[in-house]
């Protein structure tokens, strides 16, 4: 591969991203390149960050990883308020770290709001009234998700698209936003990026669609015969806590409720698996940086 060659030899300290959609296979390429260049990993997966969550964020076994030390697993609790801002500071002190013992370091999950923190940094986002933020809120106690979803496609189509739309707190972020100043969210991303002390080659993985989602189909069966559901129950009185409001724990949670029976929360699992796969590779292809490895 010219590209590990490269690597290789790369004279500057050099961040390599691995990105992709869910279930593509990130963890098995970064875990074989991590071995060939000597080097470590930094997850920027926004949900296996936090201990209680395990089995519905696919995180990789001791086996899986194969000794190559990853940092950003397990290394916060749902009852912290972590966002990308914090991840931001925290993973550059780290890479700062790490580059004193590796030319290279890689960077990989399937968050592209947390890569960006790292790899561009974010605009200064204007000041709102704090009564837009909390009308947003009762909205949301009193009618639910949907209907401010529905309200941020027709805002911001660009973050509709983007933003994983089960997670309520970006929703209302990006809402927050859009009404507080009458433009879109998504127009004050990326107007601006933040230079870093190191050199960014972004790499993104993917797979043919049918593939793809027999992968994704496949990795949610093995979820649930792994005890997914044990799990989603264990959590439940936590529910509340924005780590839980994402894909893989909210629809066994609304099944536990009686919204639906078990057989419609599994098809509903990897159906929203499946569409935020898709949201995943619309933010990648928005980066002309991203060069694809198919694989």
């Amino acid at each position: 591969m010219k590209l590990l060659a490269e690597l290789a030899e790369a004279t500057h300290p050099t961040l390599l991203v691995i990105s992709g959609p869910t279930a593509v296979g990130k963890t098995a390429l970064c875990v074989q390149l991590a071995q060939q260049l000597g080097t470590e990993v930094v997850s920027a997966d926004s949900r296996q960050f936090f201990r209680e969550l395990t089995i519905g964020t696919a995180k990789p076994t001791p086996e899986e990883m194969q000794g190559v030390p990853h940092h950003f697993i397990n290394s916060h609790s749902i009852t912290e308020d972590y966002n990308a801002g914090r991840f931001e500071q925290d993973a550059l002190a780290l890479l700062y770290q790490l580059f004193q013992r590796h030319r290279v370091v890689i960077l990989t999950g399937g968050s592209g709001l947390y890569l960006q923190a790292v790899t561009e940094g974010f605009d200064a986002l204007p000041a709102v009234d704090p009564a837009v933020r909390q009308q947003i809120k009762q909205e949301l106690a009193a009618r639910g998700l949907e209907p401010l979803v529905q309200e941020l496609a027709r805002l911001d189509p660009v973050t509709y698209q983007r933003i994983d739309r089960q997670n309520h707190q970006r929703v209302v972020r990006a809402l927050e936003i859009s009404r507080g100043t009458g433009q879109p969210f998504s127009s004050f991303h990326g107007q601006t990026a933040t230079a870093r002390p190191f050199q960014t080659v972004k790499i993104a993985l993917n797979r043919s669609r049918e593939e793809l989602y027999q992968r994704i189909d496949a990795r949610m069966d093995l979820m649930l015969a792994q005890g997914l559901e044990a799990e989603a129950r264990a959590l439940y009185p936590h529910r509340h806590h924005n780590a839980l409001q994402t894909v893989g724990y909210k629809e066994l949670f609304d099944y536990f409720e009686g919204q639906y029976d078990y057989a419609e929360a599994v098809r509903l699992l990897k159906r929203n698996s499946r569409h935020y796969a898709k949201r995943q590779l619309t933010w990648l292809r928005r980066d002309a940086e991203y060069q694809w490895l198919e694989l």
